[in-house]
């Protein structure tokens, strides 16, 4: 069966959430904790938005925390699939907090999580392909390999001399 490939636009899951007591730590902040729960939740629904399946966590890459998201400001999630892969899809994520009585939005973090989709028997499944359009989705399509590369190595998967895309960065 051949998967219609699909655009990256097509993916978008924005989540927008509200920092609680419930939700930070003894210093007023958001905990990270929390903040990846959210993330996780955006980066599954965007992949299953993609491949019209059920999908799992199999990994996350750094997550930087640029900067805190205080006690009752907003927290705005954007997720849209980078690149698919056979059975894979690497998400890309950008968090923006906003404080709502101040009326302005900053950077939070970003990062780039990796889901599986699932078929009924719980074994992984194919996915369509992305069609990356905007000039950001071609760079962000373009570097997952290598992000998925290195991802391999660091867990064991590959050797770094099977690595095409990183050897090619360094020789």
């Amino acid at each position: 069966m051949t998967l219609t490939p699909k655009r990256a636009q097509d993916s978008v899951i924005q989540m927008t959430e509200l920092v609680l007591p419930n939700d930070t730590n003894t210093f007023g902040n958001l905990m990270g904790g929390r903040l990846m729960y959210w993330m996780d939740i955006a980066g599954a629904l965007a992949t299953m938005k993609h491949c019209s399946a059920p999908v799992v966590t199999a990994s996350v890459d750094n997550i930087s925390f640029e900067t805190p998201i205080k006690l009752g400001n907003v927290v705005h999630i954007e997720a849209k699939v980078s690149r698919a892969f056979s059975t894979s899809m690497e998400v890309h994520l950008r968090v923006w907090g906003e404080d709502p009585v101040q009326q302005y939005r900053y950077k939070s973090n970003e990062a780039f999580m990796t889901f599986v989709a699932l078929d009924p028997n719980g074994k992984s499944r194919a996915v369509p392909q992305i069609i990356p359009d905007t000039e950001e989705e071609k760079q962000l399509y373009e570097g997952a390999m290598r992000r998925r590369q290195l991802r391999l190595i660091l867990s064991g998967k590959m050797k770094p001399q099977d690595a095409e895309e990183l050897r090619a960065l360094f020789l």
